[in-house]
């Protein structure tokens, strides 16, 4: 049930990503290295904030834009989703994994270039440890087997969600 909701959820962003220009995305503001948005979608709000990582490593020589993101589906009610775009396709069965400091290793589900958690429990976990943290790193592995480590600043997350959360009247 989760895959199919993140499966969803990512094809519902990416729709929604080409929508946002047309349908008024919001920039709720920047708080240090987190911004945070929120636009309309099928009836609901979307609040949803994003960073790109400070340090990138790996032996690749093309790879699209890292992005890290917390998102609230007022519509769908789903709150706190952790997903990341890691910028190229992971290899099919690849088990990615995240970390906030020195905290346990969480091990994410991926499809095509997206990657995400296994349920809503470990959801609200990474987010309460994001917003106590410093740095998150993910570690991934591409179609072509380039294994990836991507460092996030944690720096302003918690403004960054405390923004997300009054704009859907979640405070």
């Amino acid at each position: 049930m989760r895959i199919k909701l993140g499966l969803s959820f990512v094809v519902s962003l990416l729709l929604s990503t080409q929508a946002m220009a047309a349908a008024g995305t919001e920039i709720l503001g920047t708080f240090d290295d987190w911004t945070a948005y929120v636009f309309s979608d099928n009836g609901g709000k979307v609040c949803y904030m994003a960073t790109e990582p400070i340090k990138s490593e790996g032996k690749y020589k093309i790879r699209d834009d890292v992005f890290l993101f917390v998102t609230h589906r007022m519509a769908d009610k789903t709150f706190d989703t952790v997903n990341v775009m890691a910028g190229y396709t992971y290899k099919t069965g690849s088990k990615p994994t995240f970390k906030v400091d020195k905290k346990q290793t969480v091990t994410l589900v991926s499809h095509a270039d997206t990657a995400w958690t296994k349920d809503t429990k470990t959801d609200k976990l990474l987010v309460d440890q994001m917003r106590a943290g410093g740095k998150a790193v993910l570690k991934g592995t591409s179609r072509r087997g380039t294994l990836t480590t991507d460092t996030f600043s944690l720096k302003g997350f918690t403004k960054a969600y405390q923004a997300i959360q009054k704009a859907c009247g979640r405070e």
